[in-house]
C-alpha cells in the first residue's frame, strides 16, 4: 500500500470488501536527518492511512511498515550509530504499536554495505526486546538475487538480526525480459530460495520455502514490455500453495482496477492500466 497516495485508501472497508486484512504500509524514509517521516516528508502521526492501523486490528486484521523503498534511502544510512538508528526505528514502532516491520532495500541502500551492517545490529538490538517480526524486500530477477541482495542477507545473520521473510519484487526485470511474467516469478522465487538457505543457514526445505515471500507489480510494469496479468496471479498462488511460500502480495492494491480512460501501455500508481475488474487480482491471489 502506497499510503503517499490520494485520496488516502480505506484500509478497514478494503479488508471487509476483499477479505484481505494483512497490508504493508510504504514508506518510511530520512527526513532530515535521522527523523523518521512518511516518504521522508510526513510526519509520522500525519498518515492518514497508517492511522487506520488500530481500526484495522480491531477487525482481526494487521499491519507491517516498510523503511525505505524505490528512492534507496533508509535511515540506516544517515544515522549514523546503532542507538540513534534504534530509536528512530522504535519511534515507527512505538507509534503504530508494531509487531512486523519490512526494509525494503533496492538502489543506493543496496550497496551500502556500512548502512546494511548498521541496521543488521540495529535489528538485532531491537529483537533483544521484542519479539519484532522483520522482512526484507529485494529486487530480483528470473536468475535470482544479484550479490548485493544477498550480501544484505548474510549481514543480517552476522550480525544477529532474525529474517522471518526474504520478500522479492518480481517485476522491472529489464529489457530482457518480456514473456511470462507468472513463469518468471516462480523461476525467481525457486532461485531465491536457493540462495536464502545458504545466506541465512537455513538447511530445511519447507523452513526456506516458508522464508520467501515474493510481491509482483500487477498490471502493466514500469520497463516497456512487462504485462502481469490475472491468469499470472492464478499461476503464482498455484505456486505459493504446493511450496508453502511465507507471503504472497502484490504492488499495489490501489492499482487492482481499471483506469478511468482504460487500457494504457503505461505503469499508474492507481490503475493496472488493463482495463480489468476492480480487486480481479486480489481474486486470482486468493482463490
Amino acid at each position: 500500500m502506497d499510503t503517499s497516495l490520494k485520496p488516502s485508501f480505506d484500509l478497514v472497508k478494503g479488508a471487509e470488501e476483499t477479505g484481505v486484512k494483512e497490508y504493508n504500509l510504504a514508506f518510511v524514509s530520512p527526513g532530515g536527518g535521522c527523523v523518521p517521516k512518511w516518504g521522508g516528508r510526513q510526519a509520522l502521526a500525519a498518515n492518514p492511512v497508517a492511522r487506520q492501523a488500530d481500526a484495522l486490528r480491531a477487525q482481526g486484521g494487521d499491519v507491517r511498515i516498510s523503511f525505505g523503498g524505490q528512492s534507496g534511502n533508509e535511515l540506516a544510512r544517515v544515522c549514523g550509530s546503532v542507538d540513534k538508528l534504534v530509536n528512530a526505528y522504535r519511534k515507527v514502532i512505538e507509534a503504530y504499536h508494531l509487531t512486523k516491520v519490512d526494509f525494503d532495500i533496492e538502489g543506493p541502500a543496496l550497496t551500502d554495505t556500512k548502512a546494511n551492517d548498521l541496521r543488521a545490529q540495529a535489528i538485532a538490538r531491537l529483537q533483544q526486546d521484542t519479539k519484532l517480526d522483520v522482512s526484507v524486500t529485494l529486487p530480483v530477477l528470473p536468475s535470482g538475487l544479484n550479490r548485493h541482495a544477498v550480501a544484505v542477507l548474510k549481514s543480517a545473520k552476522k550480525n544477529g538480526a532474525r529474517i522471518s521473510t526474504v520478500n522479492i519484487m518480481a517485476m522491472d526485470y529489464g529489457t530482457y525480459y518480456d514473456g511470462d511474467m507468472g513463469t518468471y516469478a516462480t523461476a525467481a522465487a525457486t532461485a531465491t530460495q536457493k540462495q536464502i538457505k545458504g545466506a541465512l543457514g537455513i538447511r530445511d526445505e519447507a523452513t526456506a520455502w516458508k522464508s520467501v515471500g515474493v510481491t509482483p507489480m500487477i498490471g502493466v510494469n514500469d520497463v516497456k514490455g512487462e504485462v502481469f496479468r490475472p491468469d499470472d496471479a492464478a499461476e503464482l498462488k498455484k505456486f505459493a500453495d504446493e511450496k508453502g511460500l511465507g507471503r504472497l502480495s502484490m504492488w499495489s492494491v490501489t492499482r487492482d482496477k481499471p483506469c478511468p480512460g482504460g487500457a494504457n501501455l503505461k505503469a499508474v500508481a492507481t490503475c493496472s492500466s488493463l482495463g480489468k475488474k476492480t480487486n480481479e487480482f486480489v481474486r486470482a491471489f486468493t482463490g
